[in-house]
C-alpha cells in the first residue's frame, strides 16, 4: 500500500514548515508515502525553501494561482499512491492521527472520504467531526464527539453527510472516477460537492473519531471572500439532495421553537417533525420538506438579490 499526500501551499510559510514537521514526526516507521506539495503562487519565500526538501517530498509550482480546488486536483493528477491524503497546509497533525482513518478504510466497503477531528488549534475547542445541513439547508460543522473513541474492539467513527477537505482520504481509483474537486467552486464547498457526488454514485463517509489534528482555521489569505457564491452554488446544484439531509435539523429546530406546545394548533406537524428528529421515520414526511423548502427558498432569494448574475 502507498499514500499519497497532497499539500496545497499559498503562502504561510511558517504554518507549513510546522505542518511538514508533524507529518514527518506522526507517519508510521515503513510507510510507503509520497509528498505532493503544490504551490499556488505564493510570495513569502515558500518556493525558495521548496527547493530544500529531500525526498520522500515533491513539488509542483503553480504558474498562477488555480484555488483550492485546482492546486488539489493538479497534485492528485501526479500521484501515484492508492491512496490520497489531503492535508491543509495549516495542520498540526496530532500522535497516531493516520491509523484510525486507514482502519476506517480496512473497516467499510463503499468507502468514500474518511476524515477526522479537527480541534481549533489556537483555542484546542472541537471545530469539526463532520458536516451537516443545518434548518436553513446550508453546510454546518458538526462539533459533539461520543464519550469513547473505540467501539468493541474497533476505533470508532461516524458516518457523516460531508467532511471538510482540510484532511480527509480517499481512494485514489475514487478520486479519478468522481473527477476530483469541481474547479468551479473557488476556495470553499467544492469539499461538500464531491462528498454530495461521491454519495450518489452509493459511496459513504466517515470520520475517524480517533483521529484528532489540530487546525489554524481559514489562515490563508482570502479563504472567505466567495462563501456567499460557492454556496449559492451548492444549494442551486443539489437543492433536493440537501432537502433530504436538512430535514432532520429542521425538525428538531422546529421542536426546540415550538416546546412551549404552541405547535398545537398543527399537531399533525409537530409530531411528524419530533419522529422525524429522533429519527423514527424511514424519510421526511411532505409537511417537514416543505418547511425545508420553505427556509431554502428564503436563502435563495437573499442569494439573488446579494449575487445578481451568478
Amino acid at each position: 500500500m502507498k499514500i499519497s499526500f497532497i499539500i496545497p501551499l499559498y503562502n504561510c510559510l511558517p504554518l507549513t514548515q510546522t505542518m511538514l514537521a508533524s507529518l514527518r514526526e506522526t507517519l508510521p516507521p515503513g510507510l510507503n508515502c509520497e509528498i505532493i506539495l503544490v504551490d499556488d503562487g505564493s510570495t513569502d519565500g515558500t518556493r525558495a525553501w521548496l527547493k530544500n526538501l529531500p525526498a520522500p517530498c515533491r513539488t509542483l509550482l503553480n504558474e498562477k494561482n488555480l484555488g483550492f480546488a485546482g492546486a488539489c486536483n493538479r497534485g492528485a493528477a501526479t500521484a501515484t499512491g492508492e491512496f490520497l491524503f489531503f492535508l491543509n497546509n495549516d495542520l498540526v497533525l496530532q500522535a497516531h492521527w493516520l491509523e484510525p482513518m486507514l482502519a476506517v478504510f480496512a473497516r467499510f466497503a463503499s468507502m468514500g472520504l474518511v476524515g477526522n477531528v479537527q480541534l481549533n488549534a489556537v483555542t484546542g475547542a472541537v471545530d469539526h467531526t463532520g458536516i451537516f445541513f443545518n434548518h436553513l439547508g446550508k453546510p454546518a460543522h458538526r462539533t459533539d464527539l461520543p464519550r469513547s473513541t473505540r467501539w468493541l474492539g474497533w476505533p470508532a467513527c461516524r458516518r457523516v453527510d460531508a467532511l471538510t477537505g482540510a484532511c480527509f482520504g480517499i481512494r485514489a481509483a475514487q478520486w479519478r472516477q468522481l473527477g476530483g474537486f469541481d474547479e468551479g467552486f473557488v476556495n470553499g464547498c467544492e469539499d461538500i460537492d464531491l462528498c454530495l457526488r461521491a454519495a450518489a454514485a452509493g459511496l459513504r463517509h466517515y470520520v475517524a473519531l480517533g483521529s484528532v489534528v489540530r487546525h489554524h482555521i481559514s489562515s490563508s489569505t482570502g479563504r472567505n471572500l466567495r462563501n456567499e457564491q460557492n454556496t449559492f452554488r451548492l444549494v442551486l446544484r443539489w437543492k433536493e439532495r440537501i432537502v433530504f439531509l436538512a430535514a432532520r435539523d429542521w425538525s428538531r429546530h422546529f421542536i426546540e421553537q415550538h416546546w412551549d406546545q404552541s405547535f398545537i394548533y398543527d399537531d399533525i406537524l409537530g409530531r411528524e417533525a419530533l419522529l422525524c428528529w429522533l429519527g423514527l421515520l424511514p424519510a421526511a414526511p411532505v409537511r417537514v420538506r416543505t418547511g425545508v423548502q420553505t427556509a431554502l427558498g428564503i436563502e435563495l432569494a437573499r442569494w439573488q438579490q446579494l449575487l445578481p448574475g451568478n
